[in-house]
């Protein structure tokens, strides 16, 4: 028997977001990038040789990484971690319900870890909706979002608790062992290659940014999230300023890829330089015209990056 049900997983998962309001575009959102960043990740998983249970553990874990954002969207309606609490660590909560246990076994995200962003404040007068969405108690039950409810087979918690939450992180530990490493850039990998998918066509930057369109034409690119795009490198949080850096740090995503197969995907696609060339399908163009400046010269600059991979 295997050990992972796959039907039942996805019935799980279903249930677990059905009392959330679908008609919200970033609940369906979420909800579209679970199922693609699970079909990402087995593809780049069976690229990688992993077969039969691996091959289901690596897709479980991607089905399950962004758990956590559907409270977070309903709490706080956003997406930002800094305004909120950590995804991954309230995602970690949701299945197993200790959020923020510790590096050790946990690695519930870099928010745990700090202490800076608390994933649970129900009372809070700050949070969106106070009120609880209704999930069953039963821990196996589905739709409770417990692990109970997706496999039986609870030798892999602690491996699907790191993937879930490292996926995240900036930076992996250095401490982890080379087989939850693989699982964890597995998952980061196909995350971020659906991310691209966000700024394409599909998704207004009210949905994804929290601005509206005139607000993202009106900004700019700061000096630290153009400097980080140049060094083809992920931006930090700290160098994530304003509206557009926000999108600048997606896009530069691309250049972190650890496997050849997310790259192949991300090509594939096409959303890396549509994202640049017309990001949230907009061809209206900036209003800073050292924005555009700017934009034209991280567009050339991945064109060239793409050109070398």
């Amino acid at each position: 028997m295997a050990l992972i049900d796959r039907d039942r997983a996805r019935r799980a998962f279903s249930a677990y977001v059905a009392p959330y309001d679908i008609k919200n575009p970033r609940i369906a959102l979420k909800v579209g990038h679970t199922y693609r960043v699970a079909a990402a990740g087995e593809r780049i998983a069976r690229s990688l040789g992993l077969a039969g249970d691996e091959l289901d553990l690596a897709w479980l874990c991607c089905l399950l990484h962004d758990i956590g954002r559907f409270e977070q969207l309903r709490r706080w309606d956003t997406f930002s971690d800094a305004r909120s609490a950590s995804h991954p660590a309230i995602g970690v909560e949701v299945l197993f319900g200790d959020y923020g246990a510790g590096e050790g076994n946990a690695a519930a995200g870099e928010g745990a870890r700090t202490g800076s962003t608390p994933a649970l404040r129900i009372n809070a007068p700050e949070l969106a909706h106070p009120v609880p969405v209704s999930h069953p108690a039963q821990a196996d039950e589905p739709g409770s979002g417990r692990i109970e409810s997706f496999l039986d087979d609870r030798a892999q918690d602690d491996l699907i608790r790191t993937a879930v939450g490292l996926h995240s992180d900036f930076r992996l530990p250095d401490s982890l062992d080379e087989r939850a490493r693989c699982f964890c850039q597995i998952v980061r990998d196909a995350d971020k290659v659906d991310i691209f998918r966000t700024s394409g066509f599909e998704n207004t930057t009210q949905t994804v940014l929290g601005v509206s369109e005139d607000e993202f034409l009106a900004s700019y690119v700061s000096e630290p999230a153009r400097r980080a795009f140049l060094e083809h490198r992920c931006l930090a949080r700290n160098e994530r300023e304003t509206p557009l850096d926000m999108h600048v740090g997606t896009i530069a995503l691309a250049f972190e890829l650890v496997y050849p197969e997310s790259l192949c995907i991300a090509r594939e696609q096409g959303y890396l330089l549509r994202g640049l060339e017309r990001p949230f399908g907009i061809t209206r163009p900036f209003v800073l015209e050292t924005t555009r400046r700017t934009w034209a010269e991280l567009t050339a600059e991945m064109r060239r990056w793409l050109a070398s991979h």
